[in-house]
């Protein structure tokens, strides 16, 4: 992971919403960052609504109900819940294809799901996600984030060069003389007010997408819930489900380890499916947690409650209601400045580094290193992440599955034969052992010693069963040994009964 700015000490890590709201500077704190992270969260949250086929509004209002919600029932304070791109990226096609009536019934499955998972304590299967995979997940968050803002730079006027120089030097330089007030907060007015007062004309937030004062009203459904619509949706709201558990829990993680703080990854799982499907009713889409703007609300801002994400959700509902055409003046390049900064901090340079590399199993690296190409160039960290847990899957098993040995011991009078295995015994070692074993040659009795291995699977069983068998045709009695209780009656319920 990448590492804070600051190492969170101790007292830090025992902040507590009781403590935030008993002391004015830990509550300044807390607010300045969320409202830090609602400015940062509004021009992202305006293009994933493009993605996926909606009307900017309803991302917004969506973000707000998520942020709240999960503020008050999530499992990982300060970690900030709202639309994301990774789930328009998967609403959009059902869009597309079948109009925006479908994304309700789709978002209400795709929460019931999350709500199911978290309560049958499946989170608990995050800690199967091997680490280069979170170094390949976090390392592509980062590249993906910078990317993204180039655009609203890359071409753009020699002005918005020069505002983009001074958000950079604010942001990176003011914390060395001022860390009351976060850096990004002072960019955006400065920078801001600098457009407004001088005149200048600068893409900025409203050209991104219509900034109407006021507030929808409720969702309501448009489609009939049968059989057909269940054939439209449930592909669309698995996807939901299952992207939207995998980059919270994941995020999650990222901000244990920055605050080094624990999270409920239950609650978090279940929390998530309760605030999609309020967002269904009253906004209209689904999100999850935005990894880059909780990076800017735990490192930039250095919030660490649920305080921070409160006051985030109601300064967004103020901008999107009251103050959005103040909102629709902040210059897209401060934004894209700040976000920039949050990408290269996001990146684990030292895992970049040659030294570093050179250490590394070439298998961990491999594992890191397609990770990042898949979620670069699909554009979904989830796709990345399966891919990259697949193969490092599928690396481990082809490791372990050659650690299987065979001590061969014939006894001084030729007429018998014991061999010891050592190493776990499981579908991908099996073949192996078969081969270990001399069946032409060997004595009439053999004895096969497990104490030094266990059977995990009924691979394992067969393959038993197969050198007994091979034993036999050649005459010889197999006798096996030294299997442990549960091994032994694993072995005895399955035998001969694979066919």
């Amino acid at each position: 992971m990448s590492q804070p700015t600051e190492r969170t000490t101790a007292v830090e890590s025992d902040i507590t919403v009781g403590r935030v709201l008993r002391s004015p500077a830990l509550l300044t704190r807390e607010c300045l960052a969320g409202i830090i992270t609602a400015l940062a969260l509004i021009p992202e949250v305006i293009s994933f609504s493009v993605i996926a086929g909606v009307d900017p509004k309803v991302s917004l209002v969506a973000s707000v109900v998520l942020c709240l919600t999960l503020s008050i029932l999530g499992g990982r304070p300060a970690m900030v819940t709202a639309a994301a791109g990774s789930v328009a990226l998967v609403i959009g096609p059902m869009v597309h294809a079948h109009g925006v009536e479908y994304i309700l019934p789709a978002v209400i499955m795709g929460g019931i799901i999350q709500i199911i998972f978290g309560l049958a304590g499946l989170s608990r299967m995050m800690r199967y996600i091997p680490r280069s995979v979170m170094i390949g997940f976090v390392n592509a968050l980062g590249i993906l984030i910078f990317f993204a803002q180039v655009p609203h730079v890359w071409g753009q006027s020699a002005l918005v060069w020069v505002l983009f120089a001074v958000t950079l030097a604010i942001v990176l330089l003011l914390p060395k003389m001022l860390k009351s007030v976060p850096s990004p907060l002072v960019a955006i007015v400065v920078v801001t007010a600098v457009a407004l007062l001088l005149g200048y004309r600068v893409p900025n937030v409203g050209d991104e997408g219509p900034m109407t004062a006021g507030l929808p009203g409720f969702t309501t459904l448009l489609v009939p819930i049968n059989l057909h619509t269940l054939q439209i949706i449930w592909p669309t709201a698995l996807s939901i489900a299952f992207v939207g558990l995998m980059e919270s829990l994941l995020t999650a993680k990222l901000v244990d380890d920055i605050t080094d703080t624990p999270s409920a990854k239950r609650r978090e799982s279940w929390a998530l499916g309760v605030g999609n499907i309020l967002a269904g009713f009253y906004g209209g889409i689904a999100g999850c947690a935005m990894i880059g703007q909780t990076i800017v609300n735990v490192e930039l801002g250095k919030a660490r409650t649920r305080v921070s994400t409160v006051a985030a959700g109601i300064v967004l509902l103020l901008l999107v209601t009251g103050l959005s055409q103040i909102m629709a003046q902040i210059p897209m390049v401060v934004l894209a400045g700040i976000m920039m900064v949050v990408a290269v901090k996001t990146v684990n340079w030292h895992s970049l580094q040659p030294a570093t590399l050179k250490r590394m199993p070439w298998s961990e690296t491999f594992v890191m290193v397609l990770t990042v190409a898949v979620t670069v160039w699909t554009g979904n960290l989830a796709i990345g992440v399966l891919v990259g847990v697949i193969l490092a899957m599928m690396l481990f098993a082809r490791r372990i599955a050659h650690v299987i040995h065979a001590e061969r011991q014939l006894s001084e009078d030729g007429q018998q034969v014991n061999y010891t295995v050592r190493g776990p015994l499981f579908f991908g070692s099996s073949n192996d052992l078969f081969e270990h074993f001399n069946y032409g040659h060997d004595p009439k009795t053999v004895t096969i010693d497990l104490t030094h291995a266990q059977i995990w699977d009924a691979s394992s069983v067969a393959a038993l069963d197969a050198i007994e068998y091979r034993y036999q045709r050649h005459g010889a009695n197999v006798t096996f040994i030294g299997l442990d209780n549960r091994s032994s009656d694993f072995r005895e319920r399955l035998s001969g009964n694979l066919g």
